[in-house]
């Protein structure tokens, strides 16, 4: 019924479905941004698994972008199997937990539909992963003399992470708006295909009252009366 799809470790990388979307958020800091876009069937169960260290932070952000209703299940388990996040029914959603050492599984739910699939967005931003020390320590191996420098290397650093995490912001919001735009871009066009079907119905059923009212009419004005000779 369900099929699994394993995120390897650091980085996002999904290849399990069909209708991949995948352009990599990753950037210059050190929190780890990836998003995917898939279709998922009616009647089916899709789960990831994503492998995270001690103490990181893993935010999940979800969108039904197309499908009737909008609407999906939702959950999200720790590596003990405890059920951390249960959702039904849902068209948005957006969590966030500090880990555990192991691989955290989220699975979108779509068994209560028969006939309509659903297209879904989601984004994970993996923070804290233990890369931000390491890159200090690179910094580091290039810098020499810093005494006779005016700005201290902890500056620089301090300087190159503020503009890192505002690009970060940057590219997230980007996404999600993204995200929004596609959905709203959906709505529209289903509304679009609704007017244009009970357009052509109340058109229809306009030509048929016509036709019987025209033929109604005549026949009140037919002589019925036989001619004799």
């Amino acid at each position: 019924m369900g099929d699994k799809t394993w995120l390897p470790f650091p980085v996002l990388l999904l290849a399990a479905l069909p209708h991949v979307l995948l352009p990599g958020v990753a950037g210059f800091t050190h929190s780890l941004d990836s998003d995917f876009t898939f279709t998922l069937p009616p009647g089916r169960k899709e789960c990831f698994y994503q492998p995270m260290p001690l103490k990181a932070s893993l935010e999940i952000e979800y969108q039904v972008l197309d499908g009737a209703g909008l609407d999906i299940d939702f959950h999200l388990v720790s590596p003990e199997g405890r059920v951390l996040v249960f959702e039904q029914r849902k068209s948005d959603g957006v969590h966030t937990v500090e880990t555990e050492v192991g691989d955290y599984m989220f699975c979108f739910d779509n068994t209560f539909s028969t006939i309509s699939e659903k297209v879904i967005f989601f984004e994970l931003i993996l923070d804290n992963m233990g890369e931000h020390e390491q890159e200090q320590e690179d910094w580091k191996k290039y810098i020499t003399g810093t005494d006779m420098l005016d700005m201290k290397l902890e500056d620089i650093l301090e300087s190159i992470n503020s503009i890192k995490s505002r690009l970060s912001k940057s590219g997230h919001i980007q996404t999600l708006l993204r995200a929004f735009e596609a959905r709203d871009r959906n709505i529209q066009e289903s509304n679009f295909d609704r007017v244009n079907f009970w357009s052509m119905v109340n058109l229809l059923v306009m030509v048929v009252v016509s036709a019987i009212q025209v033929y109604m009419l005549k026949s009140l004005f037919e002589d019925k009366r036989k001619s004799r000779t």
